[in-house]
């Protein structure tokens, strides 16, 4: 059932008195947190922490040799079939088990996923067991503050002003590849799993426990939890998850193994990043080819068909400065019109940033998908190569650019812009992280906004254009 979140929160016990962020403990554990991370939003709470986007044991040496806290690993596995994703973990697990013997560095696997429990699971976490393991818990933690994402009683929900919908009543629960019936999250893992993990077999770890108990007792009745469990993590305020993050690391010093699998919010429990409530200022976002020609316009890319971001990109629409450039679905699934539609958005894109025209190019909003999961993932391929292709072949360099949307992002940075390598700067707005592009992207330099389809306000986009337009 729906709950007044006001109501439900104010019957929690408060939240445990003292700060844990554990800076310290996770810089001095002598372990690196690699986040897998299946699209680019996961990198949403943290900053000055580096993201690459290949996988070779080169690239991961030269990561873990810098002994660093924490790094991502872009997988945007949930664009995958599942065949395609398990061969893409077990890559993975290979390489890094190579680069962590050459550096001598050892490494804790967190595998990010959406907060609203779409994605590959449970294959992602049994494959990285198969090739990693055996972990002595596998702990889901969904919950994801800037998003309203919060899990009470076991249940999983999505903040929608003071009313908390459970998980599965919302539109993520039909995802047409990930869909799920429950948002009892014991419940979901029995689901998820074919019912080889039992909903009563699922351990948890409640609010009360957190907030009463604190690190200490927490890491003790995970210590205590028996080997291959599956454990539901309770969160509703940063300082859960961090009590959470501290018990941990002090579990994991006397020999403890895990295995995560969590939304954003986990990570920068871990490494003791405090949320940045200042907004990045314009100067992250512009490249240097923006100081040289300050007129050109900036460039935003719609591909997410989240209720929300179709909200946010309405109100962008309604701006009447901006520049619209509408990608027609049906014509890019038609080999004979696709073509011509495409060569005209190109140009279109071009005259217009050139122009100095802040500039949207977005899919059409009608959603097209299949009965079949597999198919359906095919079709959003064939939508998401349409975007890319505009940056691959844009002959203007934008003042700035933002991708709404996981995959869009995703696949904008690594196939339509080549990055391999890029820092996390901080954030855009709450949930909006913001990279600096390395030397090898196609506009080197260039703040590259990854703006997650399901967050913000529906004018936060309309909100963040005007900013960069004003600057």
């Amino acid at each position: 059932m729906q709950l007044s979140k006001s109501a439900a929160f104010a019957a929690l016990p408060p939240i445990w008195p003292t700060d844990v962020l554990a800076a310290k403990a996770a810089s001095a554990s002598g372990r690196t947190l690699v986040v897998l991370d299946d699209d680019p939003t996961g990198t949403q709470t943290v900053h000055d922490i580096a993201v690459v986007t290949t996988r070779d044991v080169a690239t991961l040496t030269a990561e873990l040799s810098a002994a660093p806290a924490c790094f991502y690993v872009l997988t945007n596995s949930r664009s995958l079939t599942p065949a395609a994703s398990r061969a893409l973990h077990l890559e993975l697990a290979t390489n890094l088990r190579s680069a962590s013997l050459a550096t001598g560095r050892a490494f804790v696997l967190a595998s990010r996923s959406d907060s609203t429990l779409r994605g590959h699971y449970p294959l992602e976490t049994d494959t990285l067991s198969s090739a990693l393991g055996p972990f002595d818990v596998t702990l889901l933690t969904p919950y994801f503050e800037a998003g309203g994402r919060y899990t009470l009683n076991d249940t999983h929900y999505v903040a929608e002003g003071d009313r908390l919908v459970p998980a599965a009543e919302t539109p993520f629960a039909r995802d047409a590849a990930f869909g799920y019936r429950h948002s009892h999250l014991p419940s979901w893992v029995e689901e998820k799993t074919a019912g080889r993990t039992r909903a009563a077999d699922v351990a948890t770890i409640s609010l009360n426990e957190l907030r009463s108990g604190g690190p200490l007792a927490v890491a003790a009745k995970l210590r205590a939890l028996p080997r291959g469990s599956v454990c539901i993590v309770n969160a509703a305020a940063p300082r859960d998850i961090e009590v959470f993050a501290a018990a941990t690391l002090a579990a994991e010093s006397t020999g403890s193994r895990f295995l995560y699998r969590t939304a954003a919010g986990f990570v920068a429990a871990r490494l003791g990043q405090s949320p940045q409530h200042a907004l990045l200022p314009p100067s992250a976002f512009f490249g240097p080819a923006t100081f040289q020609s300050p007129t050109i316009g900036g460039l935003t890319l719609v591909g997410s068909y989240v209720p929300k971001t179709s909200a946010q990109l309405a109100a962008l629409l309604a701006t009447s400065a901006i520049a619209s450039i509408e990608l027609d679905v049906a014509a890019l699934l038609d080999d004979t019109r696709r073509p011509a539609t495409l060569a005209a958005a190109l140009a279109q894109t071009n005259t217009a940033l050139a122009a100095g025209r802040d500039t949207v190019v977005f899919t059409s909003r009608q959603l097209i998908t299949s009965s079949d999961a597999t198919a359906s993932l095919a079709i959003g391929r064939r939508v998401s190569d349409a975007l890319i292709f505009i940056i691959q072949n844009l002959t203007v360099a934008p003042r700035y650019l933002i991708a709404k949307g996981g995959i869009t992002s995703s696949d904008t940075a690594t196939l339509g812009l080549g990055v391999r390598r890029a820092l996390v700067l901080g954030q855009a707005l709450p949930g909006v992280p913001v990279w600096q592009l390395g030397p090898e992207a196609k506009f080197p330099g260039l703040g590259f906004v990854v703006f997650p389809g399901n967050v913000g306000s529906d004018t936060a986009l309309a909100d963040l254009v005007a900013r960069l337009s004003r600057s």
